[in-house]
């Protein structure tokens, strides 16, 4: 495979073109919080099994793309010890008896350098993989995303990781204001609701991809080969 030809993904609307060397893996959110039990997600009731079941079309997909020497990028949700980017809107929603800054199963909820914060080993970053600290939902607010893609010249993203409909729309939506193209691989991206899921991929690929495409992580693997 030639890494700097155009190579075309089976999607809808319609096929997904990209040049490999302009296109990064984005994984967001991959934390242990979110995934592993006994985290902040299960705490509050969640199905696990509805974002777990990606981590494995995650760890292929990664590892293919890793081999192919391209561009990986991870996001963390979460803020600062002393809460400081933390603005009092996000802070009190939901109105649980346990929130961001509070004391969880895996240490303080949300906040930067706790276990629960970091991502799942199955996914962990290599030391060349650029992680994104993000106080938002979106990975391109109050972040340098933006700055490290123009500077290793990324024009399109593959989107991975959860959730569907908060962290990874949000994202797909930023990205595209700011002129990249997204794919979505939605053996790869999760919801604690199954309905969530697929009104959330609904959503990007509507009215012709007006957020972006939806495809499979086997037909990205296929193009790579």
């Amino acid at each position: 495979m030639d890494l700097y030809q155009p190579i075309s993904i089976d999607a809808e609307p319609y096929e997904f073109e990209f040049v490999p060397v302009r296109c990064a893996l984005l994984i967001i959110d991959m934390q242990r919080d979110f995934l592993e039990p006994g985290g902040f997600g299960a705490m509050l009731g969640n199905d696990l099994s509805q974002l777990r079941r990606t981590i494995e079309p995650n760890k292929v997909l990664l590892s293919k793309w890793r081999a192919a020497g391209l561009q990986v990028i991870h996001t963390r949700e979460g803020h600062r010890p002393d809460l400081t980017d933390l603005p009092p809107a996000k802070a009190v929603r939901g109105r649980g008896k346990t929130t961001i800054g509070d004391k969880g199963p895996m240490g303080r909820i949300l906040i930067r350098g706790e276990a629960g914060h970091d991502i799942i080993p199955e996914l962990y970053p290599l030391p060349n993989e650029p992680i994104i600290d993000k106080p938002g939902k979106g990975a391109f607010f109050a972040t340098d995303l933006h700055a490290i893609l123009q500077n290793v010249g990324i024009k399109k993203l593959i989107v991975t990781g959860v959730t569907t409909e908060v962290c990874v729309n949000t994202t797909v939506r930023e990205a595209n204001d700011r002129g990249y193209d997204c794919l979505v691989p939605e053996d790869c991206v999760g919801s604690y609701f199954p309905e969530f899921q697929e009104m959330g991929l609904k959503m990007i690929k509507a009215q012709g991809g007006i957020f972006g495409w939806v495809s499979h992580s086997s037909k990205i693997l296929a193009a790579l080969e």
